[in-house]
């Protein structure tokens, strides 16, 4: 299970840090991942990190303003979003996929969490 957590209302090109904490003791075997939606769209992939946190991706639109982590000791994954657009509005979901790689698709996660909603005033 997946708890999201963070939501918030900031100004354009402020900051905030979304986390997800897993509970189980399996949270080490899982490649983790931020998604979106917006309003009236699909939902995206944001980033994802390995299980050692070797190995990081980004959407072509966040690389150098989010950063995603993740703590195994804690079973928590974070995402650290600077410089925020009003584009990047959306309800915020972490997921857990046994496979990792740098496009996956909404099949390949096998845990999502509730979602989160960041919202960015211009």
């Amino acid at each position: 299970q997946l708890q999201a957590s963070g939501r918030g209302l900031v100004q354009a090109g402020g900051s905030l840090r979304l986390s997800c904490a897993a509970s189980g003791r399996s949270f080490s075997t899982y490649g983790m991942y931020w998604f979106r939606q917006a309003p009236g769209k699909d939902r995206e992939f944001v980033a994802g990190v390995s299980r050692s946190s070797g190995v990081t991706y980004y959407r072509d639109s966040v690389k150098g303003r989010f950063t995603i982590s993740r703590d195994n000791a804690k079973n928590t994954v974070y995402l650290q979003m600077n410089s925020l657009k009003p584009e990047d509005t959306a309800v915020y979901y972490c997921g857990a996929a046994q496979l990792f790689s740098s496009r996956p698709t909404e099949a390949e996660i096998a845990y999502w969490g509730q979602g989160t909603l960041v919202t960015v005033s211009s």
